[in-house]
């Protein structure tokens, strides 16, 4: 059994690295959910394991609503592992539409995501990649005439990089970068734009916006753990550990771990990163512990930038406690 056939008859399954796990005790009412059809492992950012559990019903709505949003359905290159929610989803977008997705292995080369996307016949044809997959294939000119064959293109899982934010204006991609979790069935906001039939709020949490996502697609909870349940999931609502803004658009701010609290002012090593990465190709920021200010903001970078403009750069947009040390 593989995981297009385990969704296609809604057998109870786990999709690991190594292949399909039959998992009938996730519908325990006691421990799971009756609907529960899939598992999802992952460890957060705290470490603590969890199983997310997600119903044929939420993947069948995250499918819908993602071929409403980029103008239709058809056939998908599955070049994420399928134990990760976006490959799991590319493959229940595949059941929903009817067709069987071209697999090419997660650490392609440009030369391998080439012959994928020449084995695509569906005239609507889509991809779902992190940002690392894509900004090697930008480098590389065949596979960017490759990319922009695609109908769709949807990146997520990071933080976006601003070089590939530029390439999807150079050459014209069909990209949408998206913002989800396990617990939504993969992304549920597109280029800042929620899904059909989700909303987004947020809830204060320690003086910052905590972002709650609403809609057919939240997941039924963790396996085996009704606190974290109960502590997330409400009503259809998951409650995540992000926080950020909703005005116009969903504004991801960073996560709430990484909120970095600098003489009493709260800076995001998130978007200290982003901006650090306008400048050069890697960044880390994080921060580290100070007698005087509680915490110092500081980053590793690579690349050949020089420090004043780097400071400056995040001194424009963020304010002179947001500079770190590098």
């Amino acid at each position: 059994m593989d995981v297009h056939e385990a969704l296609a008859t809604g057998t109870p399954f786990e999709a690991t690295a190594h292949g399909v796990i039959h998992r009938p005790e996730i519908t325990d009412p006691q421990r799971g959910h009756r609907d529960a059809v899939a598992v999802i492992r992952t460890s957060g950012s705290t470490g603590t394991p969890k199983q997310t559990l997600l119903t044929a019903s939420a993947l069948t709505a995250s499918a819908n609503a993602t071929a409403e949003r980029i103008g239709g359905q058809g056939q998908w290159l599955l070049a994420v592992g399928t134990q990760y929610v976006a490959g799991l989803a590319v493959v229940s977008r595949s059941v929903a539409a009817g067709t069987k997705p071209v697999v090419i292995d997660p650490g392609f080369s440009p030369e391998e995501f080439i012959a994928g996307t020449q084995r695509l016949e569906h005239d609507f044809t889509a991809v779902s990649l992190v940002p690392t997959q894509l900004t090697r294939l930008l480098e590389h000119e065949d596979a960017i005439a490759a990319l922009q064959s695609y109908s769709a293109i949807l990146v997520g899982g990071s933080a976006i990089p601003e070089t590939i934010t530029q390439a999807t204006q150079r050459y014209g991609l069909n990209l949408y970068t998206t913002y989800g979790m396990s617990e939504t069935c993969g992304g549920c906001v597109y280029n800042g734009t929620p899904l059909p039939g989700v909303t987004v709020d947020t809830v204060e949490h320690n003086g910052v916006d905590r972002l709650r996502l609403t809609g057919p697609m939240v997941a039924a909870g963790y396996f085996d753990d009704p606190q974290l349940t109960a502590k997330h999931f409400q009503n259809g609502s998951y409650l995540t550990d992000d926080y950020g803004a909703v005005d116009d658009v969903v504004r991801v701010h960073g996560r709430l771990d990484d909120v970095i609290n600098t003489g009493g002012i709260k800076v995001s090593a998130a978007k200290v990163q982003q901006i650090l990465q306008r400048w050069v190709p890697e960044a880390f920021v994080t921060g580290i512990d100070d007698g005087q200010w509680g915490q110092r903001v500081c980053a590793a970078v690579t690349g050949t930038a020089a420090q004043h403009i780097l400071a400056d750069a995040v001194r424009h947009e963020l304010g002179a406690p947001a500079i770190p040390k590098i």
